[in-house]
């Protein structure tokens, strides 16, 4: 079920949806709808990714596993070549 929201833009703003609507023959709630749709999914996806990087760092303060720049770039460069190598071990 959608519930109404009212939102405040400045008469630039609305005229730019305004113009942009009706070059793709959608609606102006359709257009803003689409861009906060889009701008949260986005957000929850830099969120995710930033909790993810805080718990990898937190294991690492913890154990110390790691690989460096040059074990990884030496697996991804293999990537393709037919000859692809497995992805280097973690060590301390």
């Amino acid at each position: 079920m959608a519930t109404a929201t009212s939102i405040k833009l400045d008469d630039a703003l609305k005229g730019r949806i305004r113009t942009l609507a009706q070059s793709r023959q959608r609606t102006a709630h359709w257009i803003m709808r689409e861009a906060i749709a889009q701008y949260v999914e986005r957000e929850e996806k830099r969120e995710a990714l930033r909790r993810e990087t805080q718990a990898a760092w937190e294991e690492f303060r913890e154990t110390g596993q790691h690989a460096t720049a040059d074990e990884v770039g030496a697996w991804l460069a293999s990537w393709g070549s037919g000859e692809e190598t497995d992805p280097p071990q973690c060590h301390k």
